[in-house]
């Protein structure tokens, strides 16, 4: 059944490698704008599931719509989405500039506009200066930063983001999710985050569904789920 409100429609969606059910029957709603999170222990299916929503794994059951549009037979690099990864992705031999710049030189960007967007994109993540550095001369976190300004530079529907701070050290990560969430307001699209973190996802969602053995155990806000989890499991990993 079609969900008036949901942006990302996720109906009744499975996923087996052989005997093995990644991903149970899920249905999701996903709101235009929302800063929403997956959030479930090591092998729950959080990561299947986003990787359904970006076309790098086909459901073996259900429907996942984007904007209206059925997206199961649409391949990764038709969706409107992008996605960041843990590992940050950004090519070694490339300066900072050239990394953000790389998808926007493929499809011919004029000089003057690409320029510009790099730009601010640099700005966007408080980069403006090292445009000419190459990424073996950044830290971790100035890594990802460059990671998410390439994903974020033309303007995808949805912003797709593997535990992406997962490789920081916490005083860094605690400092890049309020950077993640300030980018996140100030551009309006919408994030699907997944973490095993609760404290991360507590801290910086809008709503979060809590996941388990493939399947969604509850959607709610940060608040709702501290204060009514329900049930004992989504409680106790809650904590």
């Amino acid at each position: 059944m079609a969900n008036s409100d949901a942006f990302i429609d996720i109906r009744a969606v499975s996923k087996r490698f052989g005997s093995v059910t990644a991903v149970d029957g899920v249905d999701l709603a996903i709101r235009q704008g929302e800063f929403f999170s997956l959030l479930g222990a090591s092998g729950c299916g959080k990561t299947t599931l986003l990787r359904m929503i970006a076309g790098f794994e086909m459901p073996t059951e259900g429907d996942i719509l984007i904007d209206g549009q059925v997206m199961t037979d649409v391949p990764a690099n038709r969706r409107p989405t992008n996605m960041v990864f843990q590992n940050y992705a950004i090519f070694p031999h490339l300066t900072v500039r050239d990394n953000i710049a790389y998808g926007l030189r493929k499809d011919g960007l004029p000089r003057a506009d690409l320029d510009r967007k790099v730009d601010a994109a640099l700005e966007m993540i408080k980069l403006s200066g090292y445009g000419a550095r190459r990424s073996t001369e950044l830290s971790g976190g100035q890594r990802q930063r460059v990671a998410l300004a390439r994903a974020l530079i033309k303007r995808p529907k949805v912003l797709l983001l593997d535990e992406p701070l997962g490789a920081l050290d916490k005083k860094l990560r605690e400092t890049m999710q309020l950077e993640l969430r300030q980018i996140q307001d100030e551009i309006g699209i919408t994030f699907v985050f997944v973490t095993h973190d609760q404290e991360e996802a507590l801290t910086m969602s809008c709503r979060v569904a809590v996941m388990a053995q493939g399947r969604v155990m509850q959607v709610a806000t940060p608040r709702e789920l501290y204060e009514t989890p329900n049930s004992r499991a989504v409680a106790s990993f809650i904590g």
